[in-house]
């Protein structure tokens, strides 16, 4: 009584849950994590924020506009001077605006503009007040050090392949997520499936305790075989048990997965594919060295590398500087006056310069160099040590689809000679030949001969999406773009 109550409240458990089943296709499933899953909208988050680092960095070559205004009143003591001492005041009111230009140049318009009052004019010594303008342009160009775009955008062209890798980063990303709903999917189909085998042996001993219990009734067969029916009868109720109790943890791993609320009841759809899948190991190792995400990424870090070691070479030259400038200024005693002798160019200020400069010994710019030319060695070792391993995971994954695809053969032709056995077994047990152990020893066999059936036809899948994964064309095959909310989007829609 006790174990029929149990199997009732298994059986009718899964109802209970009151959820309505979702029945999924592996198609839906791997759109609904890409659109979905929390690592992939994490992860997204990287390229965006790159992306604010870059145009962070192209401000360098915003204007920059400057505005001063001072005001400055002084008495100073006079030797020369009847009152020992005079007044100055000073009015300033200056504007300008500066550019960087990929040269490495900056240029400077500058408008100055000066209106000074002294009681000096009044005792003989000049005018009293007057406006002093001029409208100047400056330009410091580096002829040596610094000098090229390439100086100029270092950190421009950083930000960019810093975006460039995490972009792969996230593809990797989206791969490993797709990869990982096609295991799990097959994974719940499989634990499925086993615990319907599970429910089948069960059914199976319960009527071979019946049949137990009617012979021994009969005469026919010792009580001792009881023992052994409930025996197994209560071995297969705790398989069932524990098949029930695994297929509900991994739909609550699929439902995190694919972020459907929890508790939300899910059925599968596909059966795994047993049809051959052709491999040329070495042409999945040239697809894999071209499509690898993070060996894309190393790539990435490597032109980054490259271009500092580029920059920290020009750093080793010497700083020779090109300074220029040209102005034109006025002075009035009134404002219209200062404008006009300003605008008339008939005092007008020009020079042109070089500065040269050079720390002997420039320790500090050649270790730089240095240390950046390890680095680029290191990364090229890093990228051959990456491409090794891809090669040996392609060859791996390549053996794992053929062996695999044996087993499917193995398993099958397993689970007909257990079925077989069983038949034999059981007209053994009609005539007297063999005890109830015997039966239900062999049809142990059986339910583990389908369980290796199952689970060989999950193995193939698996060792497929394997080999998608490590060859990264995973997402080919599924159809799959990368097809989140733009991260330039993401970036624009933060203020």
């Amino acid at each position: 009584m006790k174990r029929s109550l149990l199997l009732l409240v298994l059986f009718l458990l899964p109802a209970a849950a009151g959820a309505e089943t979702i029945r999924l296709s592996l198609a839906d499933a791997i759109a609904r994590a890409v659109e979905k899953n929390l690592d992939l909208q994490v992860e997204r988050y990287n390229p965006a924020q790159q992306e604010a680092e870059y145009q962070k960095n192209r401000g360098i070559y915003n204007p920059v506009i400057t505005f001063v205004t001072n005001y400055n009143d002084s008495t100073n003591y006079s030797a020369t001077l009847a009152d020992n001492n005079y007044w100055t005041r000073t009015t300033q009111l200056n504007a300008g605006v500066s550019q960087l230009f990929a040269s490495g140049a900056t240029a400077t318009l500058g408008f100055n503009n000066t209106y000074q009052n002294s009681d000096q004019g009044a005792m003989g010594t000049g005018m009293s007040s007057y406006w002093q303008s001029s409208l100047g342009l400056n330009l410091s160009q580096p002829l040596l050090k610094n000098f090229g775009r390439e100086a100029t955008e270092l950190n421009i062209d950083a930000a960019r392949l810093g975006k460039e890798a995490s972009l792969e980063k996230l593809q990797g990303k989206l791969i490993s997520t797709v990869a990982s709903v096609r295991n799990e999917y097959y994974k719940l189909y499989s634990l499925r499936e086993e615990l319907e085998v599970r429910k089948v042996s069960l059914e199976l001993a319960r009527r071979v305790l019946q049949e137990t219990q009617a012979r021994v009734k009969a005469g026919v067969m010792p009580a001792m075989e009881i023992l052994n029916a409930e025996f197994g009868m209560a071995s297969r109720e705790k398989e069932l048990i524990d098949a029930e109790r695994a297929v509900r943890d991994q739909v609550d791993v699929v439902v995190q997965l694919l972020q459907f609320q929890p508790g939300t009841a899910l059925e599968t759809l596909e059966v795994p594919s047993k049809g051959r899948y052709e491999v040329a190991e070495q042409a999945e190792i040239q697809r894999a060295l071209a499509n690898r995400p993070e060996l894309k990424e190393l790539k990435q870090n490597l032109a980054l590398l490259e271009l500092q070691t580029r920059v920290a070479g020009n750093r080793t030259k010497p700083d020779l500087l090109l300074t220029a400038s040209a102005a034109s200024g006025g002075l009035g005693t009134t404002y219209p006056q200062d404008m006009d002798r300003l605008s008339s160019t008939q005092y007008p200020t020009w020079g042109v310069g070089l500065t040269f400069s050079y720390p002997l010994g420039n320790r500090a710019a050649e270790n730089e160099y240095r240390k950046n030319r390890l680095k680029v060695d290191q990364k090229a070792l890093e990228i051959r040590n990456q491409e090794e391993l891809i090669a040996n995971e392609v060859r791996s994954a390549v053996r794992a689809v053929e062996a695999n695809y044996k087993q499917l053969d193995v398993a099958d032709r397993g689970r007909a000679f257990a079925e077989e056995r069983l038949r034999a077994w059981a007209r053994k047990a009609e005539v007297g030949l063999a005890t109830t152990k015997d039966v239900l020893d062999v049809e142990n066999d059986l339910a583990a001969a389908k369980n290796n059936q199952i689970k060989a036809q999950v193995a193939y899948v698996n060792a497929i999406t394997q080999l998608w994964k490590v060859t990264g064309q995973i997402l080919e095959k599924e159809q799959i773009r990368l097809n989140l909310p733009d991260p330039d989007q993401l970036y624009a829609e933060v203020r």
